[in-house]
């Protein structure tokens, strides 16, 4: 294709914009103030308008801008080299892809070699195996590796506290197929910080890490150990302190390997990172690449070589997010996730089940996660392109922010004492408490929406079974991170209403007092039935009507409470006499659509639905007041 003469330059540039006149932020900030003013926003009266009125802030304090230009251009290098932002290697996945790691915890032996076949034999190219109490019994893992490969297909472990029978069991499958140490792989997947920051328990990082490292010497491919940030992650901690934390407990862990002997190079290529992907893309990928740098200066200050510093990375879509309501919206969650994991740089990638938060998750759900993997790499092409993120002004100001805030958290850490000492002491639960209390707080007023439970539930959605999953005990340890799902406080008022149509051959129910004709009702009475849904509560809908029409409809539905739903103006002339006449067809609360005012409040009513009110709290009331089961 030829260039027209007038776009080229003697440099071989495209000014592609040559030809449009220039833009000023100035003139952009006028267009958006415009808009913004006619949605009703003060923009003259906010600081720093517009910008001020379209920023979100993370949970790291992070303040997101809305637009980002040259001035936030950072220098992060290229792949392969330090800091390693962009990626370990010179290469990145453009080779040969990430590794598709599969999780498996099936207890019984036999089901899981079934599913472990299968899932080798549909694109899978690693193992990550659950044993112990979380999983399979730890004398039964040869059985359920028998059909693998295992100079072909990897096999990361999580033992938990059995790491030792664990890999004794695992070399056992190896020496069984007269495989030699040198072709031993994958990861014992030692890690007492993990266990430790779960249980609550104090660690034993010495002992755990000089026997891993008593297997090292003959086999030079073998990883030993895990720094895994995801237990800070899934106790609904910020980004920032997963970094902090699993950096820390790479320290931790490369200090033991070398006090048990291996010299400081082969103590960092035996460490694997572990991170959590969530279905926020932006945050998933500036936290890998912050987590690389991060890992890098560690390393460069223990003074190793550059080509000795780079991290490797396993990334596993994260358990918080994950729904037993609608779980079918698993799928995109996990896909944008392994989207994330893939663009930001991922060496392995674990993609949950969509019905991983239900228990074992069944043949289909294994394929459509697989397959999810399969298609990044082999249809969208994700890996083609290294580091495709980099250079946006965006994501590499993300990530410097994100840098920042998790070295402060991981130095933090290390004043503590190191990692081990900040579980112990209950510092770093005390942290990830104050972030989980916060992010409650939004889930709860559905600023954190969740589609399929918060917004947007389907009341009459058949509930999907599967066989309880195994796990470990939970532990009531004030310095324990225990395992929290963002949707868990909505489904159990869920379960309260499938609990009360069994019982009773009904739900809750609100009848909702739609007043004036639906062009003016409507857009308040879908808020208000999309809210109470997300309680398990059945609204049912009045039709056009005035206050005695109102009155009438309510007698006949048989509810308890009605919620008065129509526009400011009418409120203005009919929300007295209505919840007068609800009061009188036999109504115990009348709630009204609409933020509170004073006028409103005088009107009698008991409550008020509006975008950003404490939903949770007003569903839960309102389940308890109508008797929902427990």
């Amino acid at each position: 294709m030829s260039v027209p003469e007038n776009t080229a330059t003697t440099t071989g540039a495209l000014p592609l914009a040559a030809e449009f006149p220039s833009v000023t932020k100035e003139q952009w900030r006028d267009l958006v103030a415009g808009v913004l003013r006619k949605s009703g926003a003060d923009v003259d009266g906010a600081s720093d308008a517009p910008e001020s009125l379209l920023t979100t802030t993370t949970y790291d304090g992070i303040v997101i801008q809305p637009l980002y230009d040259s001035g936030d251009d950072i220098e992060s290098g290229f792949p392969g080299i330090a800091p390693f932002t962009r990626g370990a290697r010179p290469q990145g996945a453009v080779v040969d892809g990430w590794d598709v790691r599969q999780h498996h915890a099936h207890p019984d032996a036999a089901a899981a070699r079934r599913a472990v076949l299968e899932d080798l034999e549909n694109g899978v190219t690693s193992i990550w195996l659950g044993v112990g109490a979380a999983g399979v019994p730890v004398d039964r893992i040869g059985e359920v590796l028998a059909d693998v490969h295992l100079d072909l297909a990897p096999v990361t472990l999580d033992a938990g506290a059995d790491y030792e029978a664990a890999a004794a069991a695992l070399l056992s499958a190896y020496a069984d197929r007269d495989l030699p140490d040198s072709a031993v792989s994958g990861n014992l997947g030692v890690d007492p910080l993990g266990l430790a920051a779960r249980t609550g328990e104090r660690a034993d990082v010495a002992s755990a890490v000089r026997f891993a490292a008593g297997l090292a010497a003959s086999r030079p491919a073998l990883r030993l150990v895990v720094a895994d940030g995801t237990p800070v992650h899934e106790a609904g901690g910020s980004e920032a302190q997963e970094l902090g934390a699993a950096v820390a407990s790479g320290v931790a862990y490369l200090r033991a390997l070398t006090e048990a002997g291996l010299d400081l190079a082969d103590a960092a290529a035996r460490v694997e990172f572990r991170f959590a992907a969530s279905a926020d893309q932006f945050l998933t990928i500036a936290k890998l690449r912050a987590a690389r740098a991060m890992w890098n200066r560690v390393a460069e200050v223990c003074g190793l070589p550059e080509e000795h510093r780079g991290m490797r990375q396993h990334v596993v879509t994260s358990a918080a997010m994950m729904t037993r309501r609608d779980p079918y919206v698993n799928m995109l969650r996990t896909t944008l996730a392994c989207f994330a994991a893939g663009v930001g740089g991922a060496d392995a990638v674990t993609v949950r089940p969509f019905d991983s938060a239900l228990g074992l998750p069944d043949a289909l759900a294994r394929r459509i996660a697989r397959n999810t993997q399969s298609l990044l790499l082999e249809e969208s092409h994700v890996a083609r392109v290294i580091d495709p993120a980099g250079g946006s002004f965006y994501v590499e100001r993300l990530t410097a922010d994100l840098y920042r805030r998790g070295w402060e958290f991981f130095q933090e850490l290390e004043a503590a004492g190191g990692m081990a000492e900040a579980l112990a002491s209950g510092l770093v639960a005390d942290r990830v408490n104050a972030v989980w209390e916060e992010r409650r707080v939004n889930l709860a007023h559905r600023r954190d929406p969740l589609t399929g439970v918060s917004e947007f539930p389907h009341l009459e959605e058949p509930v999907l079974e599967r066989a309880p999953a195994p796990a470990a005990p939970a532990s009531n340890a004030p310095s324990a991170l225990p395992a929290r799902r963002y949707a868990a406080e909505y489904e159990e008022l869920r379960d309260r209403s499938d609990a009360t149509l069994a019982a009773t051959g009904a739900r809750p129910r609100v009848f909702l007092a739609t007043l004036g004709p639906v062009a003016v009702h409507t857009a308040r009475a879908t808020f208000a039935a999309n809210l109470f849904r997300a309680g398990g509560i059945e609204p049912v809908s009045g039709g056009e009507a005035g206050p005695e029409e109102a009155a009438a409809a309510f007698r006949d539905s048989g509810a308890r409470v009605a919620c008065v739903c129509s526009s400011d103006r009418v409120y203005a002339e009919q929300a007295a006499a209505t919840v007068a006449a609800l009061r009188e067809a036999g109504a115990e609360r009348v709630l009204l659509a609409g933020r509170p005012s004073d006028d409103l409040s005088a009107a009698g009513v008991d409550g008020f639905v509006f975008t950003g009110c404490d939903a949770l709290a007003l569903l839960t009331d309102l389940s308890d007041f109508l008797g929902a089961a427990r």
